[in-house]
């Protein structure tokens, strides 16, 4: 594998944004198998070389990269580890020798698309919200909403952790005096969307993301998965800010 430059390995291993990395490196906070590097131009073997960001090792970068949509069941957590011992979403991958993370996270009670990749700097720009990449939600909700509350939310809420942006919200259909909710959004933050119709009075019954970017769950049953197109993967980290 040809040598790189350490900041673009470090941001492909999902550390930080490059410029950030930059920042760490300048800093001192960065060691190349035992030493530490401050000249942002250097270069590494990001297979071969111990690269270590604040004491933390990074995981040496394979050459070939992995990327799976899965259609997440409830009852399982999106980690790699459970120390509660319950299904984990990494249980349903089979034959897949190079190790994947998740791309952000659904609750153990959540269902629906999720994207696992060895891709460090795709999951950090998928996540970041300054990257804008929208998730699409079909959300069951306690009781009917009436479109004051349905625009409250759709124009930014004040949770605990601050305000939300701005989503995209409608109504899509009733079932026994509850509402179906599609919700988008381009933030990462933890529970939000149920967070967010809790906060209007709304607490979600049943959540299932069906969309991110372009990325659909058409043919994909609950359990099973895919590996991502080429066109798809270029169209992924085109909508994240990055080069194809």
């Amino acid at each position: 594998m040809p040598m790189e430059r350490l900041q673009k390995v470090m941001a492909r291993a999902g550390v930080a944004s490059r410029r950030h990395c930059e920042e760490l490196i300048a800093a001192g906070m960065v060691k190349v198998n035992g030493q530490v590097v401050t000249r942002l131009g250097t270069r590494v073997d990001p297979e071969k070389d111990t690269i270590e960001v604040a004491g933390r090792v990074l995981p040496r970068q394979p050459q070939e990269k992995v990327y799976i949509l899965l259609n997440k069941p409830r009852g399982y957590v999106t980690t790699v580890k459970d120390p509660q011992g319950r299904p984990k979403v990494m249980d349903l991958l089979r034959g897949i020798k190079l190790r994947v993370y998740p791309v952000g996270r659904l609750d153990y009670d959540s269902e629906g698309l999720l994207l696992l990749t060895n891709d460090g700097e795709l999951a950090f720009a998928l996540t970041h919200p300054r990257h804008q990449v929208p998730k699409t939600y079909l959300v069951l909700v306690k009781g009917l909403p009436g479109n004051d509350k349905l625009d409250r939310m759709a124009g930014g809420l004040v949770l605990e952790d601050g305000p939300t942006a701005p989503a995209k919200v409608r109504l899509v259909g009733k079932k026994n005096g509850n509402a179906f909710l599609e919700i988008t959004i381009h933030e990462g933050k933890k529970r939000l969307v149920r967070r967010m119709c809790a906060h209007i009075g709304h607490p979600v019954l049943r959540l299932k993301r069906i969309r991110i970017g372009s990325l659909t769950l058409k043919g994909l049953k609950p359990g099973r998965y895919r590996f991502l197109t080429r066109e798809e993967i270029r169209q992924l980290r085109q909508a994240a800010g990055l080069g194809i």
